[in-house]
């Protein structure tokens, strides 16, 4: 694989730091620089290709959302924040993931494969009999082990803060993860955000409204921040 050349942005020193040496662990990465506001990013983004953003959001002047707004789409980016509330609003920009500080090496790995995964897929060939399979189920701890969850079993997925319940026909799983980590792991022709607090399967749901989406008799509320994605992709299925 070619270098990916990558630019960190943050305001914090000890931030940057951190990020730079989890990127000098990584071969194909090539820290082209490391900026401390968003206007500095701006100039190194207008002279250079730019594969990757490594992006704070909450930043003096001009904050991280609105510099991810003006960045060339073909760049991707990684949000890194300390405030949690900004995760929907980095989702909407269609950022590759969401790191919330402090920011582990293990999580900084898996936002940077999430990135190659998205690579790999614009490249993937077209004809059916060549494309690859993903899993149709991911794995989650549950009561001291890992359960495997399949993903035409899964009715809906509700938050409670840092733990989530995902609802089977058969049963009740919980486990400590967040609802936008869990949500980057499902398939999105499956799966819809419809509230801050809830994930509905597309393929279990019953009825909807411009208020509810019901499924097995439960009505779970649509939010005013995503109804007009959820209506939409309602209607288009």
């Amino acid at each position: 694989m070619s270098k990916i050349n990558c630019v960190i942005v943050d305001d914090e020193p000890v931030a940057r730091k951190i990020l730079e040496s989890f990127v000098a662990k990584i071969p194909n990465l090539n820290l082209v620089q490391s900026c401390k506001n968003a206007m500095e990013a701006f100039d190194v983004a207008n002279k250079n290709n730019i594969d990757l953003f490594f992006l704070d959001i909450n930043m003096p002047d001009v904050s991280g959302l609105s510099l991810a707004k003006t960045i060339n789409k073909k760049s991707k980016i990684i949000f890194t924040t300390a405030y949690r509330e900004y995760a929907v609003d980095g989702f909407d920009l269609q950022a590759v993931d969401y790191l919330l500080k402090p920011i582990a090496f293990d999580r900084f790995l898996q936002a940077i494969n999430k990135f190659i995964e998205t690579k790999v897929e614009i490249n993937l060939p077209t004809k059916k009999e060549e494309s690859i399979e993903k899993p149709n189920y991911i794995f989650v701890r549950s009561e001291r082990k890992m359960v495997k969850v399949v993903f035409d079993e899964i009715l809906y997925i509700e938050s409670l803060s840092d733990y989530i319940k995902i609802y089977t026909n058969e049963h009740i799983l919980v486990t400590r993860e967040t609802i936008s980590n869990i949500e980057m792991k499902l398939p999105s022709q499956q799966f819809l955000r419809v509230h801050r607090s809830f994930i509905v399967n597309l393929n279990k749901t019953d009825s909807y409204t411009n208020e509810f989406v019901e499924i097995e008799k439960k009505a779970i509320p649509i939010s005013r921040t995503y109804k007009e994605n959820v209506l939409k992709k309602l209607t288009d299925i």
